[in-house]
């Protein structure tokens, strides 16, 4: 009785503090909300870059990057799979072989690719597979999406020298593959850590992990940060 009310508590824990579709009861805007909040972020520019990664919850390595000095904007979404228009339940459940992934619009004149990279390993836990905690499944998976030969040398130069320096007890598990199509989530996603600081997810787990980096990399900020 009492492992089966551990067990129990767990799944409850995993549920209300995870990223997945069930973690998003509490927005409290409306799908047109959103639409007229975001509407200016997302407009591409001619002299902004992109880049493309994954490392867990969307929400939260959208917000780390958009602490970053340099980083215009960052878009979350999906990628790294083969299924046509997914969405979030498709993706939040598994259902797909694809993996939340950000869309990072930057200024290559003030920050560097080299920069991102160590952003991005700087940000989460590159040696866990499938996932970052709390969640875990292959939508949440460790990749670099390289779009060029350059970015593949510096991503694999990059890992390869984070492997090598002793800083995990575990190997780098972080895939590095070759970009093919990126699909823009769900307008209430966007933005989704700014305007629901009082979901619980949020609080717990991406604010938090928003925290943690900032403290690690104070240099790299943006001044409002």
């Amino acid at each position: 009785m009492i492992m089966m009310y551990h067990v129990s508590s767990l799944v409850f824990f995993i549920l209300l503090f995870a990223c997945g579709p069930d973690s998003v009861n509490s927005i409290i805007l409306a799908d047109s909300d959103y639409k007229s909040i975001i509407t200016n972020d997302y407009k591409d520019h001619d002299n902004l870059s992109k880049a493309y990664f994954a490392s867990g919850c969307f929400w939260c390595v959208e917000a780390i990057f958009e602490s970053v000095e340099g980083v215009d904007h960052v878009i979350s979404g999906y990628s790294g799979g083969s299924e046509q228009n997914p969405t979030y339940n498709q993706v939040g459940y598994g259902r797909t072989s694809h993996a939340e992934a950000v869309e990072v619009h930057y200024d290559s004149t003030v920050i560097s690719y080299h920069t991102l990279l160590k952003v991005y390993y700087g940000s989460h836990d590159p040696t866990t597979i499938n996932g970052q905690q709390p969640d875990f499944g292959r939508q949440y998976r460790s990749i670099i999406f390289y779009q060029n030969d350059e970015e593949r040398k510096q991503a694999e130069e990059f890992k390869q020298k984070l492997n090598k320096s002793g800083n995990y007890s575990q190997p780098i598990v972080t895939e590095i593959v070759k970009f093919k199509k990126f699909w823009k989530a769900e307008d209430y996603h966007q933005n989704f850590e700014r305007l629901n600081p009082n979901n619980s997810y949020v609080r717990k787990v991406s604010i938090p992990r928003l925290n943690r980096f900032k403290e690690k990399f104070p240099h790299l900020l943006k001044k409002d940060h």
